[in-house]
């Protein structure tokens, strides 16, 4: 996912809001053990604004969110504004500066971004009251800059497998491939099936299957080398990865080596029916008049061992409290109760991989298992306020890829390109 670098707001301004109390500065109970009047009418006539993207929450989420937390505070109100990603780093970045919204999604790559701007608050204490103690450490390490919480993890997605069953068939396969070695030995076998056009179609920039491979072999795209960084792309371990890489797309005659997975959309490709397999993301797979749901299975990319897939990008989003709110307290509520057990557990329920691996036993569908199966070994790009300048075009990774699968020398196009990120992650802010 593309991010916008994002421009420097200003330093928090802390708003501490004050709980009401009861005459002797106690709360009160009713025999019912709840908590007075006085101390649930803190938010009476207050209006949280909260930002989410389009598409990001499942069906009932907002809903579920917006009536448990009115109805724990009388008088209060959630009021919540869908936005879209497309342009959204300028917008987020005037909101937070601004004081404009007080909750706001933002992707997991953009996190570090705002969070080094001073746009967003530091919830360190916070983190236990908001579940933290159960987040996967892989979830979390995007929500954190510098030691500090700045966000909370809300949910990720991987991609997987997606196959043609009725291609599958007529090649004579069977159960799904738990292994790389078992996977090439299928892609090999629909190769020789009339009618394939493609094992599997895949273009030579599909960087984020890269990505995975090499977190796979315990390789990073880039790291700290002191207090600067240095590109990961000419090491031992991104070779191994780039070997795996290179057999995956030599089975993809029609997959252009210098174009990504949107360059066509490879849902459009896979959807002629006349390819074997795609690595995608749920929202990735062709339309339902093109191919049937009930023609397409998934599992997730094997990994070198039946007992651990191969790596996996994670894609998702965090929530944060902008530093410039005017209502804080009421927002560190709103989290508990949109972070809590039956709000998250909405997300496994339609299918998607919550913050909490305990919830996540709740997934069904076939995509979904094979994501949940991925998401335990998956990783999360550098976490630096300068990452998404490496994914902005040009894109040094891709271009890496086009370089050495066109038949440039590994070394030396590693080191070029690792200049390069290392140049872009480097920059002052």
């Amino acid at each position: 996912m593309k991010r916008q670098l994002i421009a420097a707001v200003g330093v928090a301004a802390m708003v501490v809001g004050l709980a009401a109390c009861s005459s002797d500065g106690k709360k009160s109970e009713d025999k019912s053990g709840s908590t007075s009047a006085s101390a649930a009418d803190k938010y009476k006539g207050k209006t949280l604004k909260v930002w989410t993207m389009t598409g990001s929450a499942p069906k009932g989420w907002s809903d579920s969110v917006k009536t448990e937390f009115e109805t724990t505070y009388p008088g209060s109100k959630v009021e919540f504004a869908d936005q879209q990603w497309t342009g959204i780093g300028a917008k987020i970045t005037a909101a937070l500066s601004e004081g404009s919204v007080d909750v706001v999604e933002v992707g997991n790559t953009q996190t570090a971004g705002y969070a080094a701007s001073g746009g967003l608050l530091d919830i360190t204490k916070d983190k236990a009251a908001f579940g933290g103690d159960t987040w996967p450490a892989n979830q979390v390490e995007s929500t954190v800059l510098d030691g500090k919480q700045y966000a909370a993890p809300w949910y990720v997605t991987n991609r997987v497998v997606a196959y043609n069953k009725d291609l599958w068939a007529k090649a004579g396969l069977g159960a799904a491939p738990k292994t790389l070695d078992e996977f090439y030995a299928d892609l090999e076998k629909l190769k020789a099936t009339e009618g394939v056009a493609d094992p599997i179609y895949m273009p030579g920039q599909e960087w984020y299957v890269y990505f995975g491979l090499l977190s796979s072999e315990g390789g990073k795209i880039a790291k700290k080398d002191g207090d600067k960084w240095v590109g990961g792309l000419g090491s031992p371990e991104s070779q191994k990865a780039f070997e795996t890489y290179k057999k995956l797309q030599s089975y993809s005659a029609t997959g252009p080596k210098d174009k990504d997975e949107a360059t066509p959309q490879q849902k459009d490709v896979f959807g002629k029916g006349n390819v074997g397999a795609m690595i995608g993301l749920g929202w990735e797979l062709p339309d339902e008049k093109a191919m049937p749901k009930d023609k397409i299975g998934f599992f997730p990319l094997p990994g070198k061992t039946a007992d651990k897939p191969s790596g996996v990008f994670l894609g998702g989003s965090n929530l944060a409290i902008a530093s410039q709110s005017k209502n804080t307290d009421m927002a560190k509520d709103f989290l508990k109760i949109a972070l809590n057990d039956k709000n998250e557990g909405i997300f496994p329920a339609n299918g998607i991989t919550s913050n909490k691996p305990a919830l996540d036993s709740a997934i069904t569908g076939e995509f979904a298992t094979a994501a949940k199966a991925a998401a335990s070994v998956g990783a999360i790009t550098p976490n630096t306020p300068n990452w998404a300048s490496v994914e902005d075009n040009p894109n040094p990774v891709k271009e890496f890829l086009t370089a050495v699968l066109q038949g440039g020398d590994f070394a030396s196009t590693a080191a070029k390109y690792d200049e390069v990120i290392a140049k872009k992650l480097n920059q002052k802010q």
